[in-house]
């Protein structure tokens, strides 16, 4: 069993061009089944942004490729990656 704790402490990789994402900040979870359903991870701030708005990036469990001792892999969505605004 991993704990959310753990998991935010690995990078977010995308294993097609190695792009760096971040790291977990939460986990979406379904209500009627208790399953994970993606990860979510807090944007990357855009320089010289004094208020800029924090964006998180939502990546479906599906597309986790592996979970490392230090990254987590993912694929890469088709697509840009899905952002909502907070």
């Amino acid at each position: 069993m991993v704990r959310l704790s753990e998991l935010q402490l690995k990078e977010v990789i995308i294993v097609d061009d190695g792009r760096r994402l971040g790291q977990i900040y939460d986990l979406e979870i379904n209500p009627n089944t208790g399953k994970i359903e993606g990860i979510i991870l807090l944007a990357r701030e855009k320089k010289g942004s004094f208020f800029g708005k924090s964006e998180e990036i939502i990546i479906p469990w599906e597309h986790i490729v592996r979970i490392g001792s230090d990254v987590i892999l993912v694929r890469h969505q088709q697509g840009p990656l899905l952002l909502t605004k907070q």
